[in-house]
């Protein structure tokens, strides 16, 4: 099963790159912007519920679809571009096993315990 949900995340991170060749961005932007959404683990500095919340409020992919669509739907490239950076970087963290987080602990995701397993 894990296999089938990485694929479906290869998948959608994709679909992402598709959707970011669309636009007239430069494509050295779209690594340079690719790991700009863990910035919100600042949050962990405060304590560990903050830092969960800000994580996953980044890092849900609702959020992300929102962002691409509003940024569609009123013609603003950076808006696309921002919600396409939000989806690919969600997806790709996914594919290497980092899910939404528990409040209780960085390592404990919806997708199962991080580390060596």
């Amino acid at each position: 099963m894990k296999n089938l949900l990485k694929l479906e995340e290869v998948g959608q991170f994709g679909f992402a790159i598709f959707f970011f060749s669309q636009l007239e961005f430069q494509w050295w932007l779209f690594p340079l912007c690719l790991l700009l959404p863990d910035v919100s683990m600042v949050g962990y500095l405060v304590n560990p519920k903050i830092g969960a919340w800000m994580y996953n409020f980044f890092h849900h992919k609702f959020l992300a679809i929102l962002v691409l669509i509003l940024g569609f739907w009123l013609k603003i490239p950076i808006v696309e571009f921002a919600g396409i950076i939000l989806w690919a970087h969600s997806s790709m963290d996914r594919i290497f096993g980092y899910g939404l987080k528990f409040e209780d602990n960085f390592k404990q995701t919806h997708l199962g315990s991080m580390g060596n397993k």
